[in-house]
């Protein structure tokens, strides 16, 4: 493991950055904090480790993190030892019934077992979920449009479209200081698994618990304009015109759109930060910096 660039640091510098901090600290206090973990941060051992530091932090100064992760490389890549190629539609993955059982056993064992311990052996206590526990995310199969048929809907499999969210699993979980770690899996009526993009989940999460924000980690330095530019703060209307004008599209589609509904549904603000640097989380909520694009509520 590599030594935290923090370490070569003056002891002023870093009791001026703990000083910084103390405002953010006193104004989150005892909210909660939904963050979308995926891309490079769950993949690159220095940024796993940095982004379980982060969580732990968080709950230790008093927030309520509630952690949702992805899994995509992970699936891609045990679909690939089995002879099968992932294919997307609206930025949706595939899921057919061979396809469901690689991502419950990447999402639900795997993945979300990892997280857990890596956030407990830095001192945090996380339990690993799926929707299915307590069937708190219930979901129904979910159809996409045919943009180049518009009476027809696209069947993709086993992919699910959450129908409701049962919050008292976690307010339990939240009380007992526990932080939960959810894999993206919901449960129909008849007990079928569904796969669930993760943005969508904590999204809609982060709307059902009322959350203070809503953090997706990504790939990107953010939201881009056509000519490459971060774009640090933008409301919903911005986002309407960059969809329709194809600025927006592809994987980035299902994030924006969890993002636009969980900041019209009363989640005060939403994050799209850059999973690529170190501390990412900490250096969007508790400083003055910020990594990455603020969509604002109004």
């Amino acid at each position: 493991m590599t030594t935290p660039a923090t370490d070569n640091l003056p002891a002023t510098t870093k009791a001026k950055i703990l000083g910084e901090a103390l405002p953010y600290i006193k104004r989150f206090f005892d909210k909660t904090i939904v963050i979308k973990y995926g891309g490079n941060a769950m993949t690159d051992p220095q940024l796993k480790d940095c982004f379980a530091r982060d969580v732990v932090l968080l709950k230790l100064v008093g927030m309520n993190p509630v952690v949702v992760h992805g899994g995509g490389p992970q699936i891609e890549d045990l679909l690939k030892r089995v002879g099968k190629q992932g294919t997307f539609i609206q930025g949706m993955r595939v899921t057919d019934e061979e396809t469901m059982d690689i991502v419950e056993m990447v999402l639900g064992g795997q993945v979300n077992k990892e997280i857990v311990n890596l956030i407990n052996q830095h001192g945090g206590k996380a339990v690993g979920l799926t929707g299915q526990d307590g069937n708190f995310i219930r979901a129904k199969k979910l159809l996409l449009p045919n943009k180049d048929k518009p009476d027809e809907m696209i069947d993709i499999g086993s992919v699910g479209d959450i129908t409701a969210i049962d919050p008292s699993l976690i307010a339990f979980l939240d009380k007992g200081d526990f932080i939960p770690v959810i894999a993206p899996i919901g449960v129909g009526p008849a007990g079928e698994t569904y796969n669930i993009n993760a943005d969508v989940v904590a999204g809609k999460i982060a709307e059902v618990l009322q959350a203070e924000k809503l953090v997706l980690l990504t790939n990107t330095p953010g939201v881009l304009d056509k000519a490459g530019t971060l774009l640090t703060g933008i409301t919903p209307k911005d986002i309407d015109a960059m969809v329709a004008d194809g600025t927006l599209s592809g994987g980035m589609l299902p994030k924006i759109g969890s993002a636009l509904d969980a900041a019209r549904s009363g989640v005060k603000s939403v994050h799209i930060i850059d999973g690529r640097v170190e501390h990412a989380l900490l250096l969007e909520i508790l400083t003055d910096e910020g990594v990455g694009t603020l969509i604002k509520s109004k």
